[in-house]
């Protein structure tokens, strides 16, 4: 599944963002996650939209190039997939067990991998 472009560069600047300048972090985060537009932005800033437009291309480029190399939004995603395979098979064996000291053990488990997701 991919993720939608927005999102996408939304987690990555939770990732990453404190490897990009202040001004980069700062107006990819209005666009991203505070919902400004590019003229909402450059009025705030004082600079011309192109410039806002600009400083964005190249805060996005940096954000994907960071994620090429570390691969750490990758890792999470594939982390996050298996854990929901772990708890869906431990519902399945808790649903199914007879065995108490089995089951209490397998909700503890369950227990501590839905707090990692």
């Amino acid at each position: 599944m991919e993720i939608e472009n927005s999102v996408k560069l939304s987690i990555l600047l939770e990732i990453y963002g404190k490897l990009l300048t202040q001004k980069q972090y700062h107006l990819l985060n209005d666009y991203y996650n505070n919902d400004l537009s590019l003229a909402e932005i450059a009025e705030n800033e004082n600079i011309t939209r192109q410039a806002v437009r600009d400083n964005l291309k190249k805060g996005e480029r940096k954000l994907f190039e960071f994620e090429e190399k570390l691969e750490i939004m990758k890792k999470n995603r594939m982390q996050e997939e298996q854990i929901a395979i772990i708890l869906s098979e431990i519902n399945h064996l808790t649903e199914n067990s007879t065995d108490t000291e089995i089951a209490k053990v397998l909700e503890d488990v369950k227990n501590k991998l839905n707090c990692l997701v």
